[in-house]
């Protein structure tokens, strides 16, 4: 942490205090839950791994308890916030931090290249955010697949969402979110945060989780698109067999013949589910459709 400029916020007593000054009232639409953790905190900056030369995203900054963090560990932040009360307040708490820039934007609208290039000379950024639960996988999924100059993201997540995003073939958590994850990212949780580091509390356990993201995607696939087709089919219908899960999707159009094809050219059982095939395997398996589909002409 910076030795001229420190956090304040971080304890009860001095959000409820902010809160109170400018009759601030939760919103339950933008799932607004503030920390109130100093540990907390420092572990989320810890597990970033933020220095001088960083130029971070913070998305949903609350009352700039994270965004003062932030500013005392990065060269420059900008932070995010969708909802307009919180303005005057962010204005506040962040007018002794002349590294942080405050945008009243929705992150689902924001271009993140346009923000790299206008405020980092388009070099990798660090994401980081205490997330909305109702929009965590839009938020997250929205990032990875903008395919923007980002170099990590380490968020506040529902703890069941972190588990997803980590899990392992043939586990309970493990789906199409977890391969998702895994061709743009590695997976990390840093800690687990129990619900009393929060205001309001919510009514689950969160955890933190590091996704650093790839150079380049870790399988070779001829074609994205179809290999997150098959990938959601075989988790739509998760207790079907991977032939049978294909099969029933409309959007594939591949006969059940050409499904069987495939499997058997990939060295699968017939019975396999879809919940047992690693990344890896998947993209064999888009591969092979992809080529049989391009042969049908």
């Amino acid at each position: 942490m910076s030795e001229e400029r420190k956090p304040y916020l971080g304890n009860p007593q001095e959000t409820i205090a902010v809160l109170q000054k400018y009759h601030f009232t939760f919103q339950k639409k933008f799932g607004q839950n503030f920390l109130i953790d100093p540990h907390v905190l420092e572990k989320i900056i810890r597990a970033a791994r933020i220095t001088r030369d960083d130029f971070v995203l913070e998305i949903g900054p609350g009352i700039g308890t994270m965004t003062q963090y932030l500013a005392c560990a990065a060269g420059k932040v900008c932070a995010v916030e969708i909802d307009r009360n919180l303005i005057p307040i962010l204005e506040d708490t962040l007018k002794d931090f002349d590294n942080v820039t405050v945008l009243n934007e929705d992150i689902l609208k924001v271009d993140i290249g346009a923000l790299a290039r206008q405020q980092n000379g388009g070099k990798p950024i660090k994401v980081v955010a205490n997330l909305p639960y109702y929009i965590t996988t839009p938020i997250i999924m929205g990032l990875l697949e903008s395919r923007a100059p980002v170099a990590s993201m380490t968020v506040m997540v529902q703890k069941e969402v972190a588990a997803r995003m980590q899990a392992v073939p043939g586990t309970k958590d493990y789906g199409a979110l977890s391969l998702a994850v895994r061709y743009y990212a590695e997976p990390y949780i840093a800690a687990n945060v129990p619900p009393n580091c929060f205001m309001p509390r919510p009514g689950v356990g969160s955890a933190v989780i590091r996704l650093t993201l790839h150079e380049r995607p870790p399988v070779d696939v001829d074609d994205e698109s179809l290999l997150f087709g098959i990938i959601r089919a075989s988790f739509n219908q998760r207790r079907k067999t991977l032939a049978n899960g294909l099969k029933n999707d409309q959007a594939l159009d591949f006969t059940r013949e050409e499904i069987e094809e495939a499997v058997e050219a990939c060295g699968f059982p017939p019975s396999v589910r879809g919940e047992t095939l690693s990344l890896e395997q998947f993209a064999a398996l888009s591969n092979v459709l992809g080529k049989i589909r391009r042969n049908r002409k």
